[in-house]
């Protein structure tokens, strides 16, 4: 692991972005996405991201440029083609033309569809939430969880973030429906560590603690059952409203080579419920409960990722070797090619 500052970082993944194409603001809110990540102890959805969105431009399966095109079905169903625009440049675009018409309708759903991998959920709902909006987000992804039972992967992780507004700050979670996301295998692979039991079957559908034999096998859904009904039913939802591809069909978001045919759904709801203050006392007294032996509190989901990016601000960042020393090169072949006569 190399620690390295958070400046360091910006710039490696902002010069890196630039020189493949990427306008300067669209390649801020690219950066700005992966180093939350990171700074919140998720390098899943961190930098080791960067090298396959540069190379899904220059494979010509990601576009750059575009924000996406908008059609209002109805005064508050947004559809959105995505033109397979970098994710979080088409649906931050969205999440705010949404959010406007929130404001007017009381509730507005995007549905996005043809958008390259949108990163961390809980970015988008943390920043929704800060407008003073309640955020309700999901995502699909390429088959990598096997159904309750089975032994194939099936179904997509489908991750869902909730971000409410109340006085002291917005509440965020952000979950997948899948035992871990596909990008903490791959992160275990670049750290050289172990998978703990029970995370990965292997392509024979053995459970396996090889990152890399994971990477070709199937993730386990959370809680068993709930979990695989939980990520069945988003999948089904998501690709109702958007018309994505379903389970095996599903391209794009782990590769460089694909189309992404994945959807994206944010539900935008203006609360003019007043409960702020209310909703802060709530989770006061959740925080406050007499913890179990073995702990040593009792914490709000999100906090300890707050907690995180408030230490490596200032500390910095811990990157596998690999992933700071590719962000390096990248950088520095995109300086050498704006230098070039």
């Amino acid at each position: 692991m190399t620690l390295v500052s958070v400046q360091d970082c910006r710039r490696a993944a902002q010069v890196a972005l630039e020189g493949a194409g990427v306008d300067v603001e669209a390649a801020q809110l690219q950066t700005d996405l992966l180093l939350d990540a990171e700074l919140r102890g998720v390098p899943s959805h961190g930098f080791l991201r960067l090298q396959r969105i540069i190379e899904r431009i220059g494979n010509g399966v990601a576009d750059a440029r575009t924000r996406g095109s908008h059609h209002w079905r109805s005064d508050s169903f947004l559809s959105v083609d995505g033109q397979q625009g970098l994710g979080p440049v088409v649906a931050q675009h969205a999440a705010e033309v949404a959010g406007a018409r929130a404001r007017q309708t009381g509730i507005a759903v995007a549905a996005i569809s043809h958008n390259n991998h949108i990163g961390m959920l809980a970015w988008y709902a943390e920043a929704i939430a800060e407008a003073g909006l309640v955020a309700i987000i999901l995502t699909t992804s390429e088959a990598l969880v096997h159904p309750f039972g089975g032994s194939v992967a099936q179904l997509g992780t489908n991750p869902i973030a909730i971000g409410v507004p109340t006085e002291a700050g917005p509440f965020v979670i952000d979950l997948a429906t899948s035992l871990v996301s596909m990008g903490e295998i791959h992160d275990h692979e670049h750290r050289g560590a172990k998978l703990p039991e029970g995370w990965a079957l292997d392509a024979e559908g053995q459970p396996t603690t090889d990152p890399n034999a994971a990477k070709y096998g199937a993730i386990a859904p959370f809680g068993a059952a709930k979990g695989y009904a939980l990520g069945l039913g988003f999948e089904l939802l998501v690709t109702a409203l958007t018309g994505a591809a379903l389970g095996r069909h599903v391209t794009g978001t782990l590769d460089a080579e694909r189309l992404s045919n994945k959807g994206d759904v944010f539900i935008l709801i203006d609360p003019l419920s007043g409960q702020g203050a209310a909703l802060s006392a709530y989770l006061e007294t959740v925080r406050k409960t007499r913890p179990m032996p073995g702990f040593d509190a009792v914490i709000i989901p999100g906090e300890r990722g707050r907690a995180r990016k408030a230490t490596r601000l200032s500390a910095g960042i811990e990157l596998a070797d690999n992933v700071w020393a590719t962000m390096q090169k990248l950088r520095d072949a995109a300086l050498a090619e704006k230098e070039a006569p």
